[in-house]
């Protein structure tokens, strides 16, 4: 299936619109893509395109601080613009969201979110607040915002003239948007995990742990984990693949 390339800029957020081209103005499911860290939305047009291939419209935002919004770092503290980026995600989701529903161009509110790393990240957090997802994909990407504020706060305290407590301070805010402090707010919905167990930037045992200590609840039932034995911190063709049929699967039965 050929699929065409559009660019927008919604509000004030640029995208690009991955969609099949001969549907370009059909409503069909809506997924938001979102990129990993010190990348861009270019970079994740591989994994759009396979996703849209399955007759879906994939939005890829850049985040801020990325892309055609990269600006030089605001600050010398470790990890606090990587924070700043994954809140700019959370409050212009619904922009994204809204651009779309007012247009009718989302076929039965068909709404899934994906990211991979960061984007990852962006994915859980938007569970716990946007009911209206319907699907979701983290892709080497953790749940646990606490365990990762820790780490990075404990390597700021040994190797840094901030103190890892005014990082920890700094973005408190994150435990609001933290899936494993509130894996209710999942609520049956179906999420695929994709993690390598050689991860050397988000551990897969964190992500792992998570899975296994939810799968079987009623909120958690929804939930599937690929493990890629071996694999580092890289999105494959092979993940990209069975992350589209993943949302085939949820939005085309």
């Amino acid at each position: 299936m050929t699929t065409t390339i559009r660019k927008r800029t919604i509000a004030h957020v640029p995208i690009l619109e991955v969609v099949p081209k001969d549907k370009i103005n059909e409503a069909l499911p809506l997924i938001v893509y979102y990129h990993g860290w010190q990348t861009n939305k270019e970079l994740a047009l591989t994994a759009a395109k396979k996703i849209a291939q399955q007759n879906m419209r994939v939005i890829l935002p850049d985040g801020m601080y990325h892309g055609e919004r990269k600006v030089e770092s605001p600050t010398g503290i470790p990890s606090f613009r990587f924070w700043s980026t994954i809140q700019h995600n959370f409050s212009e989701f619904p922009l994204i969201k809204s651009f779309y529903q007012k247009r009718q161009l989302i076929e039965e509110d068909k709404l899934g979110v994906a990211g991979f790393s960061m984007g990852g990240m962006t994915t859980a957090g938007l569970l716990t607040h946007f009911p209206e997802i319907k699907a979701a994909a983290i892709l080497m990407g953790t749940p646990n915002f606490q365990d990762f504020v820790h780490k990075v706060a404990s390597y700021v305290d040994q190797e840094n003239s901030y103190s890892g407590q005014l990082l920890r301070e700094l973005v408190s805010w994150n435990k609001f948007f933290d899936l494993s402090l509130m894996p209710e707010t999942l609520d049956g919905r179906p999420l695929y995990f994709w993690h390598g167990t050689e991860d050397a930037k988000l551990p897969f045992n964190v992500t792992h742990e998570f899975y296994l200590a939810h799968k079987d609840t009623a909120y958690g039932k929804g939930m599937s984990f690929d493990i890629g034995e071996g694999e580092p911190h890289i999105l494959t063709i092979d993940t990209m693949l069975k992350t589209s049929d993943f949302f085939h699967k949820e939005f085309h039965g």
